[in-house]
């Protein structure tokens, strides 16, 4: 499963380099001496933000439109970094799970003839439905938010 979010980059003028914040994913920041090194190393910092929060059994944050963040200096700017989960947690999740689970016999057979991934469609499916969980909260926060007002 790919996950897009909006990242802001602040260059640093005098020893050249960036850092960078996601603004969804507080306690991750990123930096690099290139651009390539600061989108990289974002990237990875993000994805195993991501990572860490659905090992602990958490809802993934969903991503700000990039139209409503605000930059703090007339420098910074913001790109949208993709994040590969499942390569990332291929290479670096601490652990797999197996699961037995039961299908109808003739949706069995369509996956095997179309060669399906299994594993692969279920764990997108669960991640999907953590990513839908958070964004119906943020929806009934803002709606909450916006009938105190």
């Amino acid at each position: 499963m790919k996950l897009i979010y909006p990242a802001i980059f602040t260059p640093y003028f005098d020893e050249g380099g960036y850092d960078v914040t996601i603004p969804d994913l507080p306690d991750c920041t990123a930096s690099g001496d290139t651009l390539e090194d600061a989108i990289e190393d974002a990237v990875n910092q993000a994805s195993g933000v991501i990572l860490s929060i659905m090992e602990k059994g958490g809802e993934v944050p969903p991503a700000s439109e990039y139209q409503e963040i605000q930059l703090d200096d007339p420098d910074d700017f913001i790109s949208l970094i993709v994040l590969d989960m499942g390569a990332y947690s291929d290479a670096h999740a601490v652990k797999s799970v197996r699961k037995n689970i039961t299908i109808p016999s003739w949706l069995n057979a369509y996956g095997e003839a179309h060669h399906v991934n299994f594993s692969k469609v279920l764990q997108e499916a669960l991640l999907s439905m953590t990513q839908k969980k958070s964004e119906r909260r943020d929806h009934g926060q803002q709606k909450q938010d916006g009938s105190k007002s």
